[in-house]
């Protein structure tokens, strides 16, 4: 059962943003993106610092060695940020376009295939992810799941407009957005039988997991959030923010029951 629900899990988070992206039309999503990505942040910091971690620190593992993870994890996100593997759509140009980092009116041409490689390698390592936490704990599986789930929707909703502005039909766009959202469920599967027989790694999984997390948020999601707006705007990205921890808050409090 656990080697399902990692599928399932997987396999809604890698196609559910393709849906939304489906059902809305590109200048209503390119409206929304930045709610997506207050609620994301919530979710993420809330999922790290208030479950993750905390199951992770709970083990017989040595804190000391579960910290110095937690360090590495936070290197090992900013050397894949450098080579443009991991974030690679969060940032909007200002061009006209909404493109995502540093994607251009001219660059957006040629940054169509390397951003579904990115993206692919991402899923997959979410897949990963996912499937340690559930074999940890199954209500940790979950929690971790939605996590992924509410940082993949911005994410991918960013990639579907770089695919249009590089020339992707929509038809198409949807398509490989698809197809990459699967490298997670490829992910998962590989993660149950490799992960599994090595259950005192997972610990220190869940602190690498956690420290993708936190990274994500901090030097990704939140720099897009800090900019002078109006108030009614800062109060709307307060909401979302506080709309993201407490979805964490409840689902932890109901699948514990």
């Amino acid at each position: 059962m656990t080697l399902f629900y990692i599928v399932l899990a997987t396999f809604i988070g890698g196609l559910l943003s393709v849906v939304i992206a489906a059902s809305l039309t590109v200048s209503l999503l390119s409206r929304i993106v930045q709610n997506l990505v207050s609620l994301s942040t919530g979710v993420l910091l809330s999922t790290a610092l208030l479950h993750v971690l905390p199951e992770a620190f709970e083990s017989k593992a040595s804190p000391h060695a579960l910290f110095a993870v937690l360090l590495g994890g936070l290197m090992f996100f900013f050397l894949l940020e450098k080579v443009e593997l991991y974030r690679h759509n969060h940032h909007h140009e200002g061009d006209g376009h909404h493109h995502h980092h540093h994607f251009d009116a001219e660059q957006a041409g040629r940054g169509g295939l390397s951003v579904l490689v990115g993206d692919s390698i991402h899923n997959f390592c979410d897949g990963i992810i996912i499937a340690a936490a559930f074999l940890a704990d199954p209500h940790l599986g979950l929690v971790t799941s939605l996590a992924i789930i509410a940082h993949e929707i911005p994410q991918e909703v960013g990639d579907y407009i770089v695919l249009l502005n590089a020339g992707f039909s929509r038809a198409k766009a949807l398509f490989f957005n698809a197809v990459s959202g699967l490298a997670a469920v490829l992910g998962g599967v590989v993660g149950y039988f490799v992960v599994g027989p090595w259950e005192s790694l997972f610990p220190y999984l869940l602190v690498a997991a956690s420290s993708s997390f936190v990274y994500v948020a901090v030097a990704d999601l939140i720099p897009q959030l800090q900019r002078r707006l109006p108030w009614r705007d800062t109060a709307l990205q307060l909401a979302w923010l506080a709309a993201g921890i407490a979805l964490v808050v409840v689902v932890v409090r109901v699948s514990a029951h």
